[in-house]
């Protein structure tokens, strides 16, 4: 069991379990009295120290009342928080991976990520996002919460004592319009100025390097100070977290590949600096 404490699922597991008792309105020792268990064994379960048998979270979510549907989810991240490798399709699953990725960010040292295509979620501007949003054909609501959400995870580059971020971009990203010119603009002005942070690095890959393993699409690799490092795939409507050892060490490879690759930090800057520039002329 203690095996398992630090992967994407345990992590989305004790996720799960400490939002639920806050939307109950019930305390730590409350909920310890009414389930029956030392108030510590709580607090651990939902700060991810340890990962609780799936009787366990049954208990617990019948004291909080969950609704049906809540108490489903939960308790299938539980029967399953033994399995390695987490892989979901279909929409459906998505909320739970998404609950994975944002424990990841605020659990690790470090995150690399390589976007070919788009900015970065990290470093994506609330017009940005909510243009790719609105695209997908979602309620106005879903958009706006999702859109909160994204904005919210950027915490963990911005607070103090901040994760270590490096995003590898695609110089598509820089030409390719999401949304108007003058929200293209603004995303692409806010890139320089998160480059100007000490724990944001952003490096532009230019197109006509040849093949290299990031063709084979974009990827997250995280890094923690208590678990082994894991890699996140996540696409239109499936996503996976890959832990294998010999996996993360393929991505390290890549993740130097692209290293050679891609242009310095000041270069990247200066080069987004042009791409703006663009921009703002169409929007005149």
């Amino acid at each position: 069991m203690a095996a398992t404490a630090g992967t994407p699922r345990a992590r989305a597991l004790s996720a799960a379990l400490r939002e639920a008792r806050t939307a109950s309105g019930i305390g730590v020792r409350e909920l310890a009295r009414q389930a029956g268990f030392h108030h510590v064994e709580i607090s651990n379960w939902e700060t991810g120290k340890r990962v609780p048998k799936t009787e366990t979270v049954a208990a617990i979510l019948g004291s909080l009342r969950v609704s049906a549907q809540e108490r489903e989810r939960i308790l299938d991240l539980a029967r399953n928080v033994h399995e390695p490798n987490w892989l979901t399709v279909g929409l459906k699953g998505i909320p739970q991976q998404l609950a994975g990725a944002v424990e990841c960010e605020r659990a690790a040292t470090s995150i690399v990520e390589w976007a070919p295509m788009i900015v970065p979620g990290l470093l994506q501007t609330l017009d940005y996002t909510r243009a790719i949003k609105c695209v997908g054909g979602l309620p106005e609501s879903d958009t706006e919460l999702r859109v909160m959400l994204s904005a919210s995870r950027r915490e963990v580059i911005t607070k103090r004592n901040p994760v270590d971020f490096v995003a590898f971009i695609g110089e598509v990203a820089l030409s390719e319009p999401i949304g108007s010119c003058e929200v293209m603009a603004e995303q692409l002005n806010y890139l320089i100025e998160l480059a100007g942070r000490s724990n944001v690095a952003i490096r532009i890959v230019p197109l006509g390097t040849g093949w290299h393993p990031g063709f084979a699409g974009p990827f997250v690799f995280y890094e923690f100070p208590d678990a082994s490092p894991v890699v996140h795939f996540e696409h239109h409507s499936s996503g996976a977290f890959i832990p294998a050892a010999h996996d993360v060490e393929e991505y390290r490879k890549a993740i130097r590949w692209i290293d050679d690759l891609a242009m310095s930090e000041d270069d990247s800057t200066r080069f987004i600096a042009k791409a703006v520039v663009k921009w703002e002329e169409r929007t005149s």
